[in-house]
């Protein structure tokens, strides 16, 4: 990302990173913070505090990140159909910050403490697809990959403070849990307020335009940003709404699933086994103390902090499924590392950097891909496609690999899954062959 601003035909960005996605960017960055508090000691919490089996909280995981499929699904064709974007994300990161006084509430009660993860996650999967739209909306195409890494950065950047946020709130609370989840909530309606103050209001343009409103907190920032290349085009609010909706239809939408980048989504989340697993796989290998658990995602958010970025750039320039590929080879590793003798110190900085490298060539940039895939009328609608496909197939990898803990035991378990890791990466490259 430039330095300075730049000029073209009246339009200011930074670094060809328009306001609206450094806007976006704050706002995850916040609301990471909150939801990372929760994911850092939610393993420890339920598998030593609340004693769950390995099979169960591979349940609770799989729902976890589960829940968010139809969701998913119908937030991005609720926001392409009424050419609300901003709307529907912003009921999303409500509906996260609500579900963490949820697990207040909850207590020791297993079926609460479901409820209360799967509002948390639904409320992801509504936000995700009109977030994402929204940065592919502000971003000319072959500066996708850069937008997505700044944005992810910063979102990155959440990840890494959250950690430290929960184990000094930890510290200060005799290590008891529900000040975690009241701090969390707390956080997290503080990005629910930047979203509804700085994020613009928008409707989402029609096909072939690509329109974003000016950014307060760009402003406020000292960029003076506004709109992103391209922009300019307006049309009366009820002529944008009546073009689009002619547009976004459920048969138009069912469309989106032909293609290879549905199937390629699938197969990512086939092989994630979650994070939850990595980090108490490592905590025991390791040798770590458990008040020391919540430091294990810091050392994977400060590798995916620093290569969100840098990742997003090479994307633009040699091809971005080169670099998925490489993302799922760096996950085959950690697997491998989970699985071999090495422990201690270099296993953490090897798991890190690995687990780092995965997210920072994954996930922004399958969206990237996305982006250049999908129509605008329908992008946060095939984006949701993507997404649901990705996280209905981590369902069966976290239930698989808890149930194959439960019965042979973290070695076999994490070979296992680096074995289906590195036979997936040739069915990868074929599907991922001809996108961008």
């Amino acid at each position: 990302m430039y330095l300075t601003t730049l000029d073209r035909g009246g339009v200011r960005t930074l670094g060809r990173v328009s306001g609206t996605v450094l806007a976006l960017g704050t706002v995850s960055l916040i609301t990471d913070v909150s939801a990372e508090m929760v994911t850092a000691i939610l393993p420890l919490y339920l598998v030593a505090g609340l004693q769950f089996s390995p099979a169960a909280y591979g349940v609770i995981d799989g729902v976890y990140t589960g829940a968010t499929v139809l969701l998913r699904l119908a937030g991005g064709y609720i926001a392409d159909r009424i050419s609300r974007l901003k709307a529907v994300a912003g009921a999303g990161y409500a509906m996260s910050a609500l579900a963490k006084l949820g697990l207040l509430a909850a207590g020791a009660s297993g079926p609460l403490i479901g409820l209360a993860l799967t509002v948390d996650r639904a409320g992801k999967g509504l936000r995700t697809a009109p977030r994402d739209a929204l940065i592919t909306l502000a971003t000319p195409a072959e500066h996708l990959g850069r937008a997505f890494g700044v944005h992810r950065t910063m979102d990155a950047a959440g990840a890494f403070l959250g950690p430290l946020v929960a184990l000094g709130v930890l510290a200060l609370s005799g290590q008891t849990y529900e000040p975690v989840f009241v701090a969390s909530f707390c956080v997290a309606a503080l990005g629910v307020l930047v979203l509804v103050l700085f994020v613009p209001s928008d409707r989402a343009p029609r096909p072939g335009v690509t329109r974003t409103p000016g950014s307060g907190l760009a402003r406020a920032l000292g960029s003076g940003l506004a709109r992103a290349p391209g922009s300019g085009v307006a049309r009366a609010p009820g002529e944008a709404a009546e073009a689009r909706a002619g547009r976004v239809t459920l048969r138009a939408a069912a469309r989106l699933a032909r293609g290879r980048l549905l199937p390629a989504a699938c197969v990512l989340g086939l092989v994630t086994i979650g994070d939850g697993f990595v980090y108490l796989v490592l905590q025991r290998r390791a040798e770590l103390g458990l008040g020391w658990f919540p430091l294990l995602a810091v050392g994977t958010s400060l590798a995916y902090l620093a290569l969100s970025a840098p990742l997003g750039r090479l994307a633009d320039r040699i091809g971005r499924s080169t670099v998925v590929l490489g993302g799922m080879a760096a996950l085959a590793g950690v697997y491998l590392l989970l699985w071999s003798p090495l422990g201690g110190p270099p296993l953490m900085v090897l798991v890190a950097a690995l687990y780092g490298v995965f997210y920072a060539a994954t996930d922004g940039v399958l969206m990237a891909v996305a982006g250049t895939v999908f129509p605008a009328e329908l992008r946060a609608t095939g984006m949701a496609l993507v997404q649901s496909g990705q996280a209905a197939a981590y369902v069966v990898s976290s239930v698989l690999f808890g149930l194959a803990w439960q019965a042979w035991g973290t070695g076999v378990a994490c070979l296992a899954a680096a074995v289906v890791a590195v036979l997936a990466l040739p069915l990868m490259a074929v599907l991922l062959r001809r996108r961008v």
